[in-house]
C-alpha cells in the first residue's frame, strides 16, 4: 500500500548533460540494433534532449519541489502519436539481455535515484479515458466472479451464479447429495465413492457367496434327506418282503397241516425199497411206476385222503389192487395186497383201513405198491405227490 507522507526532499544532481549523453549512446546503440548508425544517432539525440528538457525542468538545483502545474486529459490520436519506424526485429542478446533495454533501465533508474522519489501528494489527480473500441470489449464488473456481489441491487439469480463461479473447482466432480452433505473435496468424494463402490461390490460377494453355502448346505440336506427316506423305503420294502415271506411260509405251513390232518401215510412199520422212475429189467415198462413201502405180510394200509372206492380186485401183475378216486379226480392205486376190506362205490375217510399188505401178483417179497395218477391217467411221481400234501414218507 502506498504511503501519504511526501518523499523526503533531496538536493537535485541531475545534469542535462548526462541526458544527451545518454540518448547518444542510447541512439547509437539503437540504431546497430534496429536501424543505421545514422538514424539510430538522430533518434537518440532528439530523445535525449526531450529527457533532458522534461526532467531538468522538472528537477531544481536547490532541491526544491516542481511547482504545481495543470495536467490536461490526454487523448492520443494519429496526429499526436508518432508513427513507428524501422523494421520490428528481436533485439539481439548480450549475456542474456537486450542491450538497449538494459541502457534504458540504467538510465532511468539513475535519474530517478538522482531526482528522488516523487509523491503523488504534489500533484493532482489525472484523468484517463479509453478509446472507445477499448471499452466497448472490457466485461461488466458486476459479471467478474467475486465481484459481481460487492454492487448492490442484483438479483438472487446474479448471487447464485457469483455464488456457483466462487465455489472451488474441485466441486465439480461433487453430486448433488454430496454437496448437500457439505463436501468441497472432489478428490476425498470421490474416493468415498470408490470405497463405497468397493464396499457394495464385497458385500454383493458375501451375499452370492452365503447363498451358494446356503443353496449347497439346502442341496446336502436334502440329498441326505433323500438317501435316509430311500434308506427308509428300502428297510420298509425288505420288511415288508419278509413279512410276506413269513406270513406265505406261514400260510404254506397251515395249508400242509390241513392237508397232512387230511392226508395220511398208507402204512407204517415200512421201508422205502423202490422209487418212481427207477429203471430195471424187473418191470415189463423197463422203468417202475410207484413207490414200494415194503413191510410185513398183513400190515393195514390205510386211506391217504377221503375219497370213493373205484374198483377193488384182482389186476394181474399188480396182484390184488384197489383203486380210490379223490375229489378232484386223482386216482391212488393200492397194489400186491393180502386182502381187499372195501367194496367198489364205497365212501372212505383219511386214515381209514382198506386192505393189507401182501406179496400177490410180480412181486419178489411183500410190499405195498402206491401209484398216483391224475384226472388224464398220467400217471406222476408218488413220493412228491405225498411231500406236496405235507407228508414226508
Amino acid at each position: 500500500m502506498a504511503s501519504n507522507k511526501p518523499a523526503p526532499e533531496a538536493p537535485s544532481r541531475f545534469n542535462p548533460e548526462f541526458s544527451s549523453d545518454f540518448g547518444a549512446d542510447f541512439g547509437s546503440d539503437f540504431g546497430s540494433d534496429y536501424g543505421t548508425a545514422g538514424r539510430g544517432t538522430a533518434f537518440g539525440a532528439e530523445t535525449g534532449g526531450d529527457f533532458a528538457g522534461e526532467f531538468g525542468s522538472e528537477f531544481r538545483a536547490d532541491g526544491n519541489s516542481e511547482p504545481d502545474r495543470s495536467w490536461d486529459e490526454w487523448n492520443p490520436t494519429e496526429e499526436s502519436v508518432r508513427p513507428v519506424r524501422g523494421k520490428h526485429r528481436v533485439a539481439k542478446q548480450r549475456n542474456g539481455l537486450a542491450r538497449s533495454s538494459t541502457v534504458l533501465g540504467v538510465g532511468v533508474i539513475a535519474a530517478v535515484g538522482a531526482g528522488g522519489m516523487a509523491t503523488a501528494q504534489s500533484k493532482p489527480p489525472v484523468s484517463i479515458s479509453l478509446p472507445d473500441s477499448i471499452s466497448d470489449n472490457l466485461p461488466d464488473a458486476k459479471s467478474l466472479p467475486g465481484v459481481g456481489s460487492l454492487f448492490s441491487g442484483e438479483s438472487e439469480a446474479d448471487k447464485a451464479e457469483a455464488a456457483a463461479a466462487a465455489a472451488p473447482l474441485t466441486t465439480a466432480g461433487l453430486t448433488a447429495a454430496e454437496a448437500e452433505q457439505g463436501t468441497t473435496d472432489a478428490g476425498e468424494a470421490l474416493r468415498a465413492r470408490i470405497l463405497q463402490q468397493a464396499e457394495q461390490q464385497q458385500d454383493a460377494a458375501d451375499a452370492e457367496a452365503k447363498a451358494a453355502q446356503e443353496k449347497a448346505a439346502a442341496e446336502k440336506a436334502a440329498a441326505e434327506a433323500k438317501k435316509q427316506q430311500d434308506a427308509a423305503e428300502a428297510k420298509a420294502a425288505a420288511e415288508k418282503k419278509k413279512a410276506e415271506a413269513e406270513a406265505k411260509a406261514k400260510a404254506e405251513a397251515l395249508r400242509l397241516a390241513k392237508l397232512a390232518a387230511s392226508y395220511a401215510i398208507p402204512t407204517s412199520s415200512y421201508t422205502i425199497t423202490s422209487t418212481f422212475g427207477q429203471a430195471g429189467s424187473m418191470w415189463s415198462s423197463g422203468y417202475h411206476t410207484g413207490l414200494d413201502f415194503a413191510a410185513p405180510t398183513g400190515t393195514p394200509i390205510k386211506a391217504v385222503h377221503g375219497g370213493t372206492i373205484k374198483s377193488a380186485g384182482w389186476s394181474g401183475s399188480y396182484g390184488y389192487r384197489t383203486v380210490l378216486e379223490l375229489d378232484d379226480g386223482t386216482e391212488l392205486w393200492f397194489c400186491h395186497q393180502s386182502s381187499i376190506g372195501v367194496s367198489v362205490g364205497q365212501k372212505v375217510t383219511t386214515g381209514e383201513t382198506i386192505g393189507r399188505v401182501g406179496a400177490t401178483g410180480n412181486v419178489t417179497g411183500a410190499h405195498l405198491h402206491l401209484e398216483v395218477h391224475t384226472p388224464d391217467g398220467t400217471g406222476i411221481d408218488p413220493m412228491a405227490w405225498l411231500r406236496d400234501k405235507g407228508l414226508n414218507p
